[in-house]
């Protein structure tokens, strides 16, 4: 999947799509999901052009990445998340069916989640 400079996170980062802002540091930003899947439902995206996770941990700089892993981490304590316990999802590539091609973390949180994945035959 290649990066594509027109996707809605792109755009939020450029100001052409408003977001509900949650927390904001020097190299990434954190947002609500607009169609949120759980009462808690944050997207946390890294500033740079990148793909997803993948992408990230090959090109970003150690200062960007760095930022990213403590802004997830930041945006679980303002939004509340800790409190009960969350979830972080990333999905990378057509398999794990990535819809937007910019790495972004979901926090799912609020409710029992259930399990991650059904075991096959469930």
């Amino acid at each position: 999947m290649a990066y594509d400079p027109n996707n809605v996170f792109a755009k939020i980062l450029r100001g052409e799509i408003p977001c509900k802002k949650v927390h904001e540091s020097r190299h990434s930003l954190a947002f609500h999901d607009i169609n949120p899947l759980s009462p808690i439902h944050v997207l946390v995206i890294p500033k740079g052009a990148y793909v997803d996770f993948d992408d990230f941990s090959a090109r970003a700089s150690a200062e960007e990445q760095a930022d990213y892993i403590k802004a997830i981490g930041d945006t679980a304590r303002v939004v509340g998340a800790e409190k009960g316990g969350y979830r972080l999802l990333s999905n990378c590539g057509v398999n794990a069916n990535q819809e937007v091609p910019h790495l972004h973390v979901h926090i799912f949180g609020g409710r029992l989640l259930g399990r991650m994945l059904k075991k096959d035959g469930e």
